[in-house]
């Protein structure tokens, strides 16, 4: 006789274990502590098998006849129940262990060793605060364009529009390098496209104009107060370096001999010379007997052992009178970019090379740190000496390119 809800809810444990029969191999096993498990008795190959489907109450009456006739027509098919369920319980713990998470971080530790260190902090903590929270438990596979779309709009919405193009192209390097190794079958950002609003292009701010600029110059050198600032001041037009990297040079890294600055570029981690001129020296060898015990050429007031902050250069700006919709930190690598080219007339390869930016040739090949070195020592006193000019005041006038 089939089993009923109310036989069930009545059926009371006893010293040995109870079978209650339903139908076509279905049985309730009460158990002397009280537990009701639900078996279902099926013969596979001539042998007698059994399979458990769950625990009543969670499991009602109704739930496990549904389990009950879909392991019957596995049987019926060929399929062993039991050995389908280990199978898809292997097949589920290895999506868990092939979280979004898990393959992210095996990315970022897989090539993190080849980035600057700032960067590589950045991506991770994107990933941190506005990716794993949505998607960082899920099977990576088992993740679709909306799913990920939803978790990039979260960073959208609250106003962080360029940082959620960098999180989606970030999270577009996982799930490709997923597909690579054997943990997903495409990289759902592809369908993304368009699906975030453009970021407008910003500028750092910087004044071009050759006046105005020396006007800004004659300000820097006479800044009054520390003198590590001032130095800092007055070197970062000459050498027109990214202000992190100013701001964290070291004395091991200057060569006085050679007059060149060696540092790894901070946004790809490679090699880079600065040549400096005859004006930068002076500056460096003035600053040294007060900071040279320390390891960075341009040290916090509060603790030589750490770099200036980020913020001393622009402060002393502002205290100047530089607006800072007129002149930023960064801004004096677009003045000597432009002024370089336009005025001086410098070949743009030249300068790309000295900025550090990706310059190629014709085959392709990007060129190593020392291309153009020589050409790129006299472009940096030209550059040295013409700013001593604009301060002075003389008339500078604009060299004409040929054809």
């Amino acid at each position: 006789m089939p089993l009923t809800d109310t036989s069930i809810r009545n059926a009371k444990p006893s010293a040995k274990p109870i079978k209650l029969f339903d139908e076509r191999g279905l049985f309730l096993l009460v158990t002397p502590t009280g537990g009701k498990w639900w078996r279902f008795r099926y013969m596979f190959h001539g042998k007698e098998k059994l399979l458990s489907l769950g625990v009543y109450p969670d499991i009602n009456l109704k739930d496990a006849r549904e389990r009950r006739d879909e392991a019957r027509k596995l049987v019926a098919n060929g399929v062993n129940p039991s050995e389908n369920r280990k199978i898809q319980k292997s097949a589920r713990a290895d999506l868990i262990a092939n979280s979004f998470e898990v393959v992210a971080r095996e990315w970022f530790a897989k090539y993190s060793a080849t980035w600057a260190k700032n960067h590589g902090d950045r991506i991770i903590r994107r990933f941190e605060r506005d990716i794993f929270p949505w998607i960082g438990a899920r099977p990576i596979a088992e993740i679709n364009a909306p799913e990920l779309l939803a978790a990039v709009r979260r960073i959208e919405n609250r106003g962080a529009l360029e940082t959620a193009h960098r999180a989606l192209g970030n999270c577009g390097q996982v799930f490709r390098y997923a597909v690579a190794t054997g943990r997903a079958a495409r990289d759902p950002s592809g369908d993304l496209r368009g699906a975030l609003p453009p970021v407008r292009g910003t500028h750092f701010a910087a004044t071009t104009e050759p006046k105005r600029f020396a006007e800004i110059l004659r300000a820097l050198d006479g800044y009054e107060g520390t003198l590590t600032v001032r130095c800092a001041l007055r070197l970062a037009p000459l050498v027109f370096a990214r202000p992190g990297e100013l701001r964290n040079a070291q004395w091991a890294d200057i060569d006085f001999e050679a007059a060149e600055w060696r540092y790894l570029v901070t946004k790809t981690n490679t090699p880079h010379i600065v040549p400096l001129a005859r004006q930068a020296i002076e500056i460096l060898r003035e600053l040294q007997p007060l900071t040279g015990n320390s390891r960075f050429v341009f040290p916090s007031a509060r603790s030589f052992i750490r770099p200036m902050s980020d913020n001393a250069i622009l402060a002393a700006m502002r205290r100047l009178g530089i607006d800072k919709d007129e002149m930023s930190g960064h801004g004096f690598r677009a003045v000597a970019r432009t002024i370089l080219d336009e005025i001086l007339g410098v070949r743009p390869d030249f300068i790309e090379h000295q900025l550090a930016h990706a310059v190629r040739d014709p085959n392709g090949r990007a060129y190593n740190r020392t291309a153009h070195l020589s050409e790129r020592r006299k472009m940096m006193q030209q550059w040295a000496d013409y700013l001593d000019k604009l301060k002075t005041g003389a008339e500078i006038i604009p060299i004409q390119r040929e054809a």
